[in-house]
């Protein structure tokens, strides 16, 4: 280091005053660069003025360095002959220590290479360049310094892209980092002229006129009162009668297909009425569906047998509308198509020797119609009723299995269960040991169950169901029913009428739909 001191102490102190280097004092220190503004031969220090720190400018305005703490030291540009601030046009230098000031240590390890000048001796000590001159002094670069500087470049390169100085000194800085064998391009007389003044408008900018801070987007966009512009648009707009694009809580005009145009009645969603409800149910669509009792029900659909809605129009209905719900639970045309023909549903129908029963084979008919394995569980008894005779009849007609033990129900779960075990009367069918028999399977069974009028009370339901399918109107079922569901049988609105219920149907474009508890 004592040596750089007494280069500095010959040279910089005279002709270096001015030039912008950077210094590398270590991994502690990190980089600086600045313009040198002092040399103190005698405590053997140097300073920069307006320095930068590892690319970031400092806040004060002159930084010391001792010899002892510096261990790289680079020039970046060389003052002008007529002073010490830069000119447009420069030679950068990108030199490392070893060469600064010794002519003979590019040859004395014998893999530099010297470039000189005609005329010029080898013997006399060269002095570092001056800017006028550096294009015509001789200057020694080995390769090893010139793939370090190189490096260092790269290193820096993108702290110093952000300055404008960067910019404009980068066509020098790519001339000086060429390698000495090869040949430096001549510029053309264009880019002296007008091309020269227009970079030099562009890239001229000061080093002192960088922002030092980020730019505050945040800050500055709460500057903007959107709500006072806009009500500014909106208040203009009112008094001159147009209407601009764009602007805040303007309604389309437009309509979609299903939308009325016109001004329709305020919607009214309890369209049924019932003597006395003790529940009630809602639709999807908002409307209020009431509960009846079960003499109600009863009383109801003995109104519309008088009227020649018989049985089997009802059972053939329930039939219907419990297959349809009972196809889509099983997952409709997803699992009911051609291409799945290997992985037929299967369902187990549970029915006792009584009008539900009888709704129940029916639906097991249409389902098995619809290509589902249907097993009919339908227990022995010595006279059926004359309903449960005809659907059997039929059933027997379709791919439909019947089985009267339990034994032969399926010892692995199925697809459905659908149960038709209960009834509002013969409650002592409770009591027999093929009921208990069967309960005991279906809860085994981890199938799930779907009900088909079930009865009010929860103590007659001795398998718990996730779904129930109510007939015309719901009965006030409880918890153990699951999620309720309605389906129209046909009857008509004047035979409501007959019985003291107000009538307005609900099922709109089906003929099963779902209710919700309110």
């Amino acid at each position: 280091m004592s040596t750089l001191m007494h280069v500095i102490r010959e040279n910089m102190a005279t002709n270096w005053l001015g030039s912008i280097v950077s210094i590398n004092c270590g991994d502690s220190l990190g980089v600086y660069q600045g313009r040198v503004s002092a040399v103190d031969q005698v405590s053997q220090t140097i300073s920069l003025t307006r320095p930068f720190h590892n690319g970031v400018k400092c806040l004060v305005p002159e930084v010391t360095f001792r010899a002892g703490d510096i261990t790289e030291l680079k020039i970046l540009e060389i003052p002008g002959p007529g002073g010490n601030g830069p000119r447009g046009d420069f030679q950068q230098n990108d030199l490392g220590m070893s060469s600064v000031g010794f002519p003979g240590s590019a040859s004395q390890n014998g893999t530099g290479k010297l470039l000189k000048k005609a005329g010029s001796s080898s013997s006399a000590p060269q002095n570092i360049p001056r800017r006028a001159d550096a294009r015509s002094q001789d200057v020694a670069v080995s390769p090893q310094q010139h793939q370090c500087s190189k490096s260092y470049m790269d290193r820096h390169m993108e702290s110093l892209s952000q300055s404008k100085v960067f910019r404009r000194r980068h066509n020098s800085w790519s001339s000086s980092s060429r390698h000495p064998n090869q040949a430096t391009p001549k510029k053309s007389g264009v880019k002296n002229g007008p091309m020269k003044n227009k970079d030099d408008e562009c890239f001229g900018d000061d080093i002192e006129e960088i922002l030092d801070t980020d730019f505050d987007f945040e800050g500055n966009l709460a500057l903007f009162d959107k709500a006072a512009v806009f009500e500014e648009i909106e208040t203009y707009e009112r008094k001159s009668g147009t209407r601009s694009r764009g602007t805040p809580n303007e309604k389309s005009a437009r309509y979609r297909h299903d939308e009325n145009i016109l001004e329709s009645e305020p919607i009214v969603y309890r369209r049924i009425t019932v003597p006395q409800a003790s529940k009630e149910f809602c639709t999807d669509s908002g409307l209020v569906v009431p509960s009846v009792s079960y003499e109600l029900h009863k009383k109801l659909l003995s109104v519309a047998e008088k009227h020649g809605l018989t049985l089997e129009r009802r059972l053939e209905m329930t039939g219907v509308c419990a297959s349809q719900m009972a196809l889509s639970l099983l997952g409709g045309p997803n699992r009911l198509n051609p291409k799945n023909i290997h992985q037929r549903p299967t369902v187990a129908l549970l029915c006792g020797p009584h009008v539900k029963g009888a709704q129940g084979i029916s639906c097991g008919r249409h389902l098995s119609n619809h290509d589902v394995h249907v097993i009919l569980f339908l227990p022995n008894f010595v006279k059926m009723l004359e309903s449960i005779t005809n659907e059997l009849t039929l059933f027997g007609k379709t791919q439909g299995q019947q089985v009267s033990s339990v034994k032969d129900l399926p010892a692995t779960p199925v697809d459905l269960v659908i149960n038709c075990l209960d009834c509002h009367e013969n409650a002592f069918l409770r009591d027999q040991p093929w009921y208990k028999a069967v309960v005991d399977w279906a809860n085994q069974n981890r199938a799930p169950v779907l009900s088909i009028d079930p009865p009010v009370s929860e103590a007659e339901q001795g398998i718990d169901a996730k779904w129930s399918l109510a007939l015309g109107l719901p009965l006030p079922l409880g918890e153990r029913a699951g999620r309720v569901y309605l389906c129209d049988i046909g009857i008509p609105q004047k035979v409501f009428q007959e019985v003291g219920i107000n009538y307005h149907s609900p099922f709109g474009c089906k003929f099963v739909i779902p209710l919700h508890s309110t």
